[in-house]
């Protein structure tokens, strides 16, 4: 998912009190006090609210639901989910003005849906729920699966501009990929799952310009990447000319604005259009993933996409958050209490 921008049906159910907790490459990830429905009594129309609210936020511009998405990834990715990507201000320090978040969308979102939940219910829900939730119901609406997420976060109380860089990059190996997913509990099933996300959404050309125009060749010297197909990249350098950034083009080619496995064909077949979502398809442990899920023959017989695609979703979710008394449900997304 990382930097450009973009992004199963999950079962019903009575609220589930999670406990697991695991501490893997030094990032926690903990359910320690996370559960389906932790509002429904202090705040029984949170859940209704966000998705009303990202509803109406799609109907007037359809790009914000990948974009919503992408900023779960982004502020789950960084000492886990807890809003710290909502802060703004502090002289540019916060983590927000990284560059690894250039193009993050969607905080505008959560702060409008705060605003209304803390007309309804005050100092209750907490801004990293509100990523989560919104993100959820972003899915459902691109025609994605819609599935319980636990909730019960709360909001971090530190936002630093040098904590992004770690943050994967479109330019990123599939080594440094894999590396970086299992640093927050993630295996490469849910490498190959989450970048799924890609299915729907674009991407800025900035970030495809290394890969048409600069990449490393192995006798010397730079060009494009060897790898993409004459056909793809003639297709490609045509939309993005040397120098444009701004110009964007869709992540999944042919099917980007229908949620399913087109994009894990597209990979399998020389058709991904950023590098990093290539490098899927150049370590075994991935190809292996990206082969059972691109196959016609996973929508009868399993694993099943969809489902499983939400799981990753709900794994993702529970990166390091905190609960119980730890840190603070901010009244206002975008700045400390």
């Amino acid at each position: 998912m990382g930097r450009s921008g973009g992004g199963g049906g999950g079962g019903g159910g009575p609220a589930i009190l999670l406990v697991a907790a695991v501490l893997v490459a030094g990032v926690a990830v903990s359910n320690a006090q996370l559960k389906v429905g932790f509002y429904s009594k202090s705040c029984p129309t949170a859940e209704s609210t966000v998705a009303s609210a990202v509803r109406q936020f799609a109907d007037a511009d359809s790009t914000i639901l990948p974009a919503l998405v992408r900023l779960q990834f982004h502020d789950c990715f960084i000492k886990g989910c807890d809003g710290s990507v909502l802060i703004k201000g502090g002289g540019n320090n916060a983590e927000v003005n990284n560059n690894k978040h250039q193009g993050l969308r969607g905080l505008d979102v959560v702060d409008s849906i705060k605003q209304q939940l803390e007309s309804e219910c005050p100092g209750v829900v907490s801004c990293a729920d509100i990523v989560v939730l919104a993100s959820r119901d972003a899915i459902a609406f691109t025609g994605g699966p819609s599935f319980d997420v636990p909730t019960g976060r709360r909001d971090g109380r530190t936002s630093s501009l040098r904590d992004a860089d770690v943050l994967p990059d479109v330019k990123d190996s599939i080594n440094v990929l894999r590396s970086k997913f299992a640093a927050n509990g993630l295996d490469d099933k849910d490498l190959v799952l989450l970048s799924s996300a890609h299915t729907v959404g674009t991407t800025a050309c900035f970030f495809l310009q290394d890969r048409l125009y600069n990449f490393p060749l192995a006798g010397g010297g730079r060009g494009a990447d060897p790898t993409i197909p004459e056909g793809f990249l003639s297709e490609l350098q045509s939309r993005c000319a040397p120098g444009d950034f701004n110009t964007r083009l869709p992540l999944d080619r042919g099917s980007e604005g229908e949620f399913d496995t087109s994009i894990l064909r597209n990979i399998r077949n020389g058709f991904a259009v950023i590098a990093s979502d290539a490098a899927l398809y150049n370590a075994t442990a991935t190809v292996g993933v990206v082969d059972t899920y691109s196959s016609m023959l996973s929508t009868f017989f399993g694993p099943y996409f969809r489902q499983d695609f939400a799981d990753a979703m709900v794994k993702m979710g529970s990166i390091g958050v905190l609960t119980g008394g730890a840190g603070e449900v901010r009244k206002v997304c975008s700045k400390f209490n």
